[in-house]
Formats: structure tokens, sequence, C-alpha cells
């Protein structure tokens, strides 16, 4: 996860996202750079638009919100009598 942080540290900075550059950051976080790692992140990044790719997170991230509020306006719409007439008719064929 540091060296995600890391590469989102130098685009935020507008730095390049390289070999050398993520290995200075996370050994200035006092963590023993990982060449696999350092690698294979930077392998997996290229030809990435990190800006579009934080952009599309941030608005999929915010969806859920806004669909939880319109949960809650259902249930307040809903009598609460209805399962306390049903559980009396259970009770009642019980003892009936």
């Amino acid at each position: 996860m540091e060296y995600i942080y890391a590469g989102l540290l130098l685009h935020k900075l507008g730095k390049e996202i390289n070999d050398a550059n993520l290995k200075k950051v996370v050994a200035a976080s006092g963590i023993e750079p990982d060449e696999s790692k350092i690698k294979s992140l930077v392998a997996s990044l290229k030809g990435v638009d990190i800006a579009k790719e934080l952009e599309n997170a941030s608005l999929v991230a915010a969806a859920p919100a806004a669909g939880s509020t319109h949960k809650e306006e259902k249930k307040e719409e809903k009598p609460k009598e209805e399962p306390k007439a049903a559980a009396a008719e259970g009770l009642s064929a019980l003892f009936g």
C-alpha cells in the first residue's frame, strides 16, 4: 500500500512516477524499498491517466451515499403497525 501512496504523492506533486522517484519516496518514509514492488507498480501504471481514474473513483464513491438517503426516506413512509398485525395473527393461530 505504501507504494501506491508514494505513486499518488508523486502524481500530486507533478513528478514522474518512475523507479528512482518511487524508491526515494518509499525510502524517505522509513521503509526499505522492494525493487519488485516498485517495478510492478511502474509497469501497471504505464499508459494510465491517473487524474481520470481518480475522478472516476470519486464519482463512484459519491453515488452510494445519494442512494442510501433515498432508501431512508422510503423506510419512514411505511406504517409501523403492519408487522404488529401480522404477529398478532400468527399468535391467534397458535392459541386460536
